[in-house]
């Protein structure tokens, strides 16, 4: 397993649909850097400038957008992908950014851009939210090591 610095955030950049082994991968790569970091920082004398510091980026890119479809529908024993990020998300205040326009080109919107594209009704599921590119553009800035799922 990887050690959490502080000099490097991992910033996994999840490209794949949710139905695709390597997102149910991230999750648990995900899961693993943030048990790690509360370990880490339960286990040591962390400055507070270091635990303002988010141990873990991630982002929603192309087919991972399905992946904050609130409707999708799957059967009772398949593995909820969206619902376990959501409860990543409140355990670890993880926010579960989303690029809006790989979301909206798969039909999936918010009510901003819902109203906007007038678009008949929202679907993101709680956690997440639609954000441009910009979001992951300010987190590849920070000195960061790039994971892609």
């Amino acid at each position: 397993m990887t050690t959490v610095t502080t000099a490097t955030t991992p910033l996994l950049l999840i490209t794949a649909d949710p139905s695709h082994p390597l997102a149910h991968l991230a999750l648990r790569y995900a899961k693993a850097l943030l048990e790690q970091a509360k370990d880490t920082a339960n286990s040591t004398d962390i400055a507070d400038s270091e635990l303002n510091q988010p141990p873990l980026n991630v982002f929603f890119y192309a087919d991972a957008a399905h992946t904050a479809n609130r409707l999708r529908w799957q059967s009772a024993e398949q593995f909820n992908l969206t619902q376990a990020w959501q409860t990543l998300a409140t355990q670890y205040q993880l926010p579960l950014p989303v690029c809006v326009s790989t979301a909206l080109s798969r039909g999936i919107s918010d009510t901003d851009n819902s109203e906007r594209h007038q678009l008949d009704g929202d679907n993101v599921a709680t956690g997440f939210h639609l954000v441009g590119l910009s979001e992951l553009a300010m987190m590849m800035q920070s000195n960061c090591r790039l994971i892609q799922f």
